[in-house]
């Protein structure tokens, strides 16, 4: 037997499931090969089923031929994927804020272990969080299709689902927020260049007072500027490009300013004299704040990526 076409035919069950379907499957489709060399070619030799697999096409197209007959998840509850996925990374999410906030750990035996976080820690968690609530779902509607019994699964309404959003379009918001966000950006640039920061405790540009003291009016400032112009830049983008990408890499690095805002100290950056025990409830409050802005966001990465991943599935 041609080491060729057995080498095609291992290709090919690695994207099979099923011990005994995929032994079935690979006979048939070896008794097809052989077959056609014998009728085509005359005989069964090296170049004669070389000849047969170039035609009969790769290895995955092959595979997913039968895979439509047999899939690993019904195309009935592949909208359950991306809907019970969110889900869980919507409860995973609030229980990483409280963990942070409140520092402390959650166990629900065997189901749920969330451990005592901090910010940074916090951020490289959510990632993680979101494959793992992905693969879980993933598995349980694996073991129902393979079931073959007909269960209906409730449908959670929360929110407007992705296939019903529609594409963003070059419109006129988006050039009003360019417009709106631009002159945000360069009225903050004008504050930091006279001033070193753009945190004040009064209005009175002629006579400011500072809120932060020089070093962290500045760090912090220019952090806060860069998502400015994230999101400025952003906007200019998509007056002349709709693609989902621009909002994916602005998702992106807004995730990673907000993480270094909240990587900040916060116990001395005062100008200002406030109350010993007043500081661990405002930094409270910030984390809270810049927190839930982060899920909000990773949120809306997530959306981008998947209506990404669906758009780049329907054109193949």
């Amino acid at each position: 037997m041609s080491e060729k076409l057995e080498a095609y035919l291992e290709d090919i069950s690695h994207f099979l499931s099923g011990r005994a379907e995929r032994e079935e499957i690979l006979s048939e489709i070896r008794s097809h090969i052989l077959e056609k060399a014998e009728q085509e070619y005359g005989g069964v030799d090296d170049a004669s089923l070389d000849k047969v697999i170039a035609a009969y096409g790769p290895a995955r197209r092959v595979a997913e031929k039968y895979l439509d007959e047999n899939p690993i998840i019904a195309p009935a509850y592949k909208r359950y994927l991306a809907r019970y996925t969110a889900l869980l990374f919507a409860f995973h999410s609030l229980l990483t804020i409280f963990a942070v906030l409140f520092k402390k750990s959650f166990s629900l035996f065997p189901f749920l272990f969330m451990p005592r976080l901090g910010v940074g820690e916090a951020l490289m968690y959510l990632p993680t969080a979101f494959l793992t609530d992905l693969g879980f779902v993933a598995l349980v509607l694996y073991f129902i299709t393979q079931s073959k019994k007909d269960i209906k699964l409730p449908w959670p309404k929360f929110a407007v689902d992705l296939d019903e959003v529609k594409p963003p379009k070059r419109a006129v918001w988006n050039i009003l927020g360019f417009v709106a966000m631009l002159a945000v950006t360069d009225f903050a640039l004008y504050l930091f260049y006279k001033h070193r920061t753009i945190f004040f405790l009064n209005l009175d540009f002629t006579a400011p007072r500072l809120l932060l003291t020089p070093e962290a009016g500045r760090r912090i400032s220019l952090i806060v500027i860069a998502m400015f112009v994230v999101g400025t830049a952003g906007l200019f983008v998509k007056i002349f490009n709709s693609s989902r990408w621009v909002d994916a890499v602005s998702n992106t690095i807004s995730l990673a300013l907000i993480g270094l805002i909240l990587r900040q100290p916060i116990d001395n950056a005062f100008a200002v004299a406030i109350p010993a025990k007043l500081i661990p409830k405002i930094k409270l409050g910030l984390t809270f704040v810049l927190l839930f802005i982060a899920v909000m966001v990773a949120l809306d990465l997530i959306k981008n990526l998947v209506a990404i991943g669906r758009k780049r599935l329907a054109r193949q």
